[in-house]
């Protein structure tokens, strides 16, 4: 069976346990899977070339280097018209680690790490609501992330 991006069940395997830790080496999920190391790493490898598999590094629990607020910002714009220059923006404050241009009730929902809530106040007032043509915003604080997961991949 191929999927869209020309995924075979092999590629899909491979990913739904790379997806589970990273760090499995090949020899492992070649034995898993069925195929030689070499085939494992090949077809990571395109599956990188074809951006299925983006990004690489760790994760780092936010706590453990004194980011201990995190949260959920809805922001309100002037005019949708100003969402790409309102985005750039957004991509010069390194507190800000995911943005997403959405339907509803914000145009733009970004997810803020903060060190405390002096600090999340500076990034509100002193960065984000200074950005011309952002209109107003709303603060979400997260009281605790109960999972994080890729997306499933079923084999």
């Amino acid at each position: 069976m191929t999927l869209r991006n020309n995924l075979d069940q092999v590629d899909l395997h491979i990913l739904s346990i790379i997806t589970k830790n990273a760090r499995t080496p090949f020899k492992d999920v070649a034995t898993v899977v069925g195929v030689s190391r070499a085939a494992v790493h090949q077809r990571v490898n395109r599956m990188i070339d074809m951006n299925v598999i983006t990004g690489s590094g760790y994760f780092i629990d936010p706590k453990k280097v004194d980011y201990r607020t995190c949260t959920f910002v809805g922001i309100f714009l002037e005019k949708g018209s100003f969402y790409e220059s309102v985005a750039e923006q957004l991509l010069n404050i390194p507190e800000i680690v995911e943005c997403h241009y959405t339907t509803g009730t914000y145009a733009i929902f970004v997810k803020v790490y903060a060190r405390d809530n002096e600090h999340l106040k500076m990034v509100l007032s002193d960065k984000l609501q200074k950005i011309p043509g952002v209109s107003s915003t709303e603060t979400l604080i997260s009281l605790e992330e109960t999972f994080k997961r890729s997306v499933p991949i079923f084999i």
